[in-house]
């Protein structure tokens, strides 16, 4: 095999699972100031509801509170985000994971950058039939 050849079953996985939610975070309308904030401190959905200038990015915004819930489940779906947890167990809160906190460190050039055409379709098809 040549140097190219994938040293664990599990590589090929981490690749994909870094593409899929490095492409969602590109294509979802938050800012990179909403990611920094998640990392530092927990948010909730109606700070974030209520901060649009500071967390949008571009003109496309959730049309209601339900559908920025609905980007915030898939940014947990996709390894991006967690749930807070306190002592009484879930909160309303949502924090980065290790990998949203990898993707934002290592990759911030590239989340800068608009999602193509190309990266929305595949977006919307893959939370339309996710598996």
């Amino acid at each position: 095999m040549g140097d190219s050849a994938i040293e664990h079953p599990t590589e090929l996985l981490d690749q994909r699972s870094h593409a899929r939610a490095l492409r969602s975070m590109r294509c979802l309308p938050f800012a990179a100031a909403l990611y920094r904030e998640l990392q530092q401190q927990g948010l909730d959905a109606d700070s974030i509801w209520n901060n649009r200038s500071r967390f949008g990015r571009g003109p496309a915004w959730p049309r209601n509170g339900e559908r920025l819930e609905d980007d915030l489940r898939w940014l947990i779906t996709v390894g991006v985000l967690r749930r807070e947890v306190d002592g009484q167990g879930l909160t309303s809160r949502f924090r980065l994971t290790p990998l949203g906190r990898d993707l934002l460190d290592g990759h911030q050039a590239e989340l800068l950058l608009p999602a193509g055409w190309n990266d929305r379709l595949r977006q919307v098809l893959r939370r339309r039939w996710p598996f």
